[in-house]
């Protein structure tokens, strides 16, 4: 009887030299640059009351706005626009 042995694939491993270098690339990589007109950052948190208890009222009708386009606009789930923004 033969048994039969997994081979692993070694994976070619890439060492990086220069951690700013790389650390800088992934924030450029990453860059996005956007205007906001200062109405929407004065309008950006909710004042007003819910009356209900536990009702989340941090973000206003406004900065939901721009958050559902942006999240249509680069397919993103909720979770990772509020985190982009």
């Amino acid at each position: 009887m033969s048994q039969s042995k997994s081979k692993s694939k070694s994976k070619c491993k890439y060492r990086v030299s220069n951690w700013s270098e790389y650390d800088a690339s992934l924030k450029q990589r990453g860059s996005l640059t956007f205007w906001l007109n200062d109405e929407v950052i004065e309008q950006w948190v909710n004042q007003e009351k819910t009356g209900c208890r536990g009702a989340s009222n941090i973000y206003s009708d406004v900065a939901i706005e721009l958050m559902v386009s942006l999240s249509s606009l680069f397919g993103l789930a909720g979770w990772q626009t509020e985190g982009f923004v």
